[in-house]
């Protein structure tokens, strides 16, 4: 589903990523865990299309998803791409405050053109499905820490994309709520077959996961 092959990463002087190989197969939950600094959210955030690596024809960097290589996509096809097949959940929930729970899960699908007539009856289903049905029309003020992550999760599945990135989603929730939202990644991927690839620093979420990948000094340890 993911690989990707010499992915560095410079700001500057300062050199972050070194050289990152990584191979994720589809329907698995991947961790990455390593200390701040190790590059973990940058590696995140290039293998999202949300930012690009430095020196591809140096380095002859690869990088393909579902088959798929977006390096050298314009930024149309590159939105188009990421608006399909990836979706994102952060350790903030980014809730728009002025848009209700549902309005907020329906914005990747409004993007992406599609009739809100074609996936509101999905959206009604996903927060059903998370259990928070009953906050629909509520907007982010009104719902707790772990209602606001569980509505940035059905955003990040409406448009049913093949891959969820999620940086450091529970390191605003307590323990409870972390705890099922840990389970909430297993339960949809066995229910909707995508690929959870998580950065934390929680070793309880991190030991759960199909695989544990360690960053250390923008490489990763072990395959």
């Amino acid at each position: 589903m993911i690989r990707a092959k010499n992915i560095h990463k410079s700001y500057g002087t300062l050199e972050v990523l070194k050289g990152v190989d990584i191979h994720i197969k589809s329907s698995e939950v991947v961790s990455i865990v390593g200390e701040s600094g190790a590059g973990k959210s940058t590696l995140l955030q290039i293998l999202g299309t949300l930012d690009n690596p430095s020196d591809i024809e140096k380095y002859g960097t690869e990088i393909t998803l579902d088959g798929n290589s977006y390096l050298k996509m314009k930024d149309k096809e590159l939105s188009k791409f990421r608006n399909r097949n990836i979706g994102f959940v952060f350790q903030n929930h980014q809730l728009l405050p002025e848009f209700t729970a549902l309005e907020n899960v329906l914005l990747p699908s409004r993007i992406g053109g599609i009739a809100e007539k074609e996936v509101i009856d999905k959206a009604h289903y996903l927060f059903e499905d998370l259990n928070i049905a009953s906050r629909l029309h509520h907007k982010p003020s009104e719902l707790s820490g772990g209602e606001a992550q569980r509505v940035a999760v059905a955003r990040a599945l409406i448009n049913s994309p093949k891959i969820i990135f999620a940086d450091e989603p529970t390191g605003n929730l307590d323990s409870k709520n972390a705890d099922a939202l840990h389970q909430l990644f297993f339960d949809l991927r066995d229910k909707y077959h995508q690929t959870f690839v998580i950065v934390t620093h929680n070793p309880v979420l991190a030991e759960s996961t199909d695989r544990k990948l360690v960053m250390k000094d923008g490489q990763i340890m072990n395959l």
